[in-house]
């Protein structure tokens, strides 16, 4: 049976009032409907936008421990993911409207021992990035990932992986394909190649300077900071006796990463919350994500848009709109005066259907 939702927008103050049917959204009035919720603050579906559902700690996912894990994420309001890389094909959850909907990147991009074993594609000839990237583009939703540095264990520190020339032919490569190109990058040496190569995001970035950062805005770069990622960073860098330098590195990109990245958010770069859940970051913690992006500047409205509303007009998927799927939240205060109403909503709805 069709339903009425009433409540009031926290990005706006004024009320909002939607039907749905048949897991769609219709801003026009449904006749019959039952009213299923009239008041609180309803929000759009939360958007992880660093997100690998097809991996797990210790684990080679299959398709089933992969919706687990989907579910883990959609229990905590993420009702939209773009899963950069994963060694698993999720396309088969599409199916299930009890899953998030997907952005997928295809998988992993990165070179013999330079990324984790088995979780990518990895390429013996690093001339044939552009290629790969081809398939990678065909094989996701509109995104490829590439490893763009890691460590190099025959100079014991973190190291770029490609060449300014490969890499702005993986930029052509991808954009030709219909796909928009993102990058890993810890450190500060394969920065400047990739913010010149005009990649459209940078994954965790907390290796900027301040020419970077205003690169950029101009060439409006979006940059996802994982910021509960980032807090992971000592205990890699403890586990590292073997690399000093590599060692050392961590522990500094650790120290002034929130306020580089803060500086980026100050000059207007384009931020968006992303959890890298899977291998060491549980799912099902974009809350944490949105409260740390407080702790670089954001004001609670702002980490919630940037965990909402701003990544769905990025990535061009439509929240409380006439004729989108209908995922939304409903909470109990306004997030923008109270963030732990994300964590006890009144309602989850995914694909139409109310699952808390």
């Amino acid at each position: 049976m069709p339903q009425r939702f009433a409540g009031t927008d926290p990005f706006t103050g004024r009320p909002l009032e939607f039907w749905v049917s048949d897991g769609v959204i219709s801003m026009e009035e449904i006749a019959g409907a039952e009213t299923a919720v009239d008041g609180g603050w309803i929000v759009p579906g939360l958007v992880d936008a660093h997100n690998h559902v097809g991996i797990a700690p210790g684990l080679g996912v299959t398709i089933d421990q992969a919706r687990g894990l989907a579910y883990q994420d959609v229990r905590a309001g993420t009702l939209l993911i773009r899963e950069v890389g994963s060694p698993v094909d999720t396309h088969p959850l599409d199916d299930d409207p009890r899953c998030p909907q997907f952005l997928r990147a295809g998988m992993h991009i990165a070179r013999p021992k330079r990324y984790l074993r088995d979780y990518g594609v990895e390429l013996d000839d690093p001339d044939t990035l552009a290629e790969e990237v081809a398939t990678q583009a065909r094989a996701g939703d509109g995104w490829v990932k590439l490893v763009g540095d890691w460590i190099d264990r025959s100079v014991g520190d973190l190291r770029p992986l490609w060449t300014r020339g490969q890499l702005d032919a993986a930029v052509a490569a991808a954009h030709e394909n219909g796909a928009r190109i993102t990058a890993h990058v810890f450190g500060s040496d394969a920065l400047p190649d990739i913010v010149g190569a005009g990649f459209d995001s940078i994954e965790h970035c907390s290796g900027l300077d301040e020419d970077l950062i205003d690169e950029m805005v101009r060439r409006d770069i979006a940059l996802v900071p994982t910021l509960i990622q980032l807090d992971t960073f000592p205990e890699i860098a403890d586990g590292a006796d073997k690399y000093p330098a590599y060692q050392a590195n961590m522990r500094s990109l650790y120290a002034r990463g929130r306020d580089v990245i803060g500086k980026a958010r100050e000059a207007g770069v384009r931020i968006y919350a992303g959890t890298d859940a899977g291998g060491t970051i549980e799912h099902g913690r974009i809350v944490d994500e949105i409260d740390a992006l407080t702790g670089i500047g954001l004001s609670a409205s702002e980490a919630v848009a940037a965990a909402s509303t701003g990544p769905r007009d990025w990535l061009g998927v439509a929240g409380i709109a006439d004729g989108a799927r209908a995922d939304f939240l409903v909470l109990d205060a306004d997030p923008g005066e109270d963030l732990s109403t994300l964590r006890r909503p009144v309602h989850i709805v995914c694909s139409g259907e109310k699952l808390a």
